[in-house]
């Protein structure tokens, strides 16, 4: 018999995880799978879940939560023989891996996704020691954006990241960054630098409108040192898919980057804080199976 495991973080999606889990189970369970339900009770738990469901071959991982529990549990599968087929049932405020993949963000719908026939094999980064699925950020603002409150996520969504980006980007906190790619260096002052994977990022479906889940890419942007006319000018742009058009971004696609500076500087790893710079970015194309909805 097949056999499928529920990761689930019973605090998403305002404690509302508990409720979908005997959908989940119902629906796999009639379509022959044999489901372990594992909850989440302190960090890394998903992660550790992951591993024995790929060391015990099991055939499907489901992650029940928001984007923080599929980071966890796709970090699981570092240096795995076997990689179950994942599936997502999206409970979190943003949910980037979900819209990039156009998983029902309505939890009852991407339940039912759960049985679909139809798979999309994407991309995975490393970022030091870690895997992601979605973006690493760097700079003083990717510190302040880890620092949201969970009120502001819950009544503003993707806008509390913009509200908090303006925030700090009128306060011009830039810092000096060196970045090399492709045998190429950039040198600067720069309040923000990104690596995005897929085209949501911070729930703005636009931010790299080109970036695909399997085109082996970094999409990476470098925003300039900002005054506060261009800060709003940037917001717009970014709203509009524009963003590595304005004058004052730098954009580039790579499958290797470095980023360094002499001063401390952390990053935000898909919405968790994530290490301090130094650090190495990579893209693995094409690493694990992912259930999409069929196409119509």
């Amino acid at each position: 018999m097949k056999r499928a495991m529920i990761i689930i973080n019973p605090s998403s999606g305002k404690e509302e995880a508990l409720e979908h889990v005997s959908n989940v189970e119902e629906i796999l369970q009639d379509h022959g799978y044999n489901v372990t339900v594992n909850e989440t009770a302190k960090e890394l738990d998903a992660t550790h879940y992951c591993v024995t469901a790929c060391e015990e071959c099991y055939d499907l991982v489901v992650s029940i939560g928001g984007d923080g529990t599929l980071h966890e549990t796709i970090n699981g599968l570092i240096n795995q023989d076997h990689c179950p087929k994942l599936g997502v049932v999206p409970l979190g405020t943003v949910n980037d891996f979900a819209r990039a993949l156009q998983i029902p963000l309505y939890p009852e719908q991407a339940i039912r996704t759960l049985i679909s026939s139809r798979v999309k094999t994407v991309d995975i980064g490393r970022v030091n020691h870690l895997l992601f699925s979605n973006v690493v950020a760097v700079g003083s603002l990717a510190e302040s954006l880890s620092s949201v409150s969970s009120d502001d996520k819950s009544k503003l969504g993707a806008f509390a990241y913009l509200k908090e980006g303006i925030k700090e980007l009128m306060g011009n906190p830039s810092q000096h960054l060196v970045i090399r790619h492709d045998e190429k260096t950039w040198v600067g002052e720069s309040p923000l630098f990104l690596a995005a994977l897929t085209n949501s990022v911070g729930g703005f479906e636009k931010l790299a409108p080109d970036a695909a889940v399997d085109d082996g890419l970094l999409h990476c942007f470098i925003i300039k040192d900002l005054n506060i006319f261009n800060t709003l000018t940037v917001s717009i742009s970014l709203l509009l898919g524009k963003l590595k058009d304005h004058k004052d971004v730098v954009y580039f696609t790579a499958q290797n980057v470095s980023v360094s500076s002499e001063e401390p500087v952390r990053t935000n790893v898909d919405g968790e804080e994530g290490p301090p710079l130094p650090i190495e970015l990579s893209i693995s194309p094409r690493r694990f199976q992912v259930i999409v909805p069929e196409e119509e």
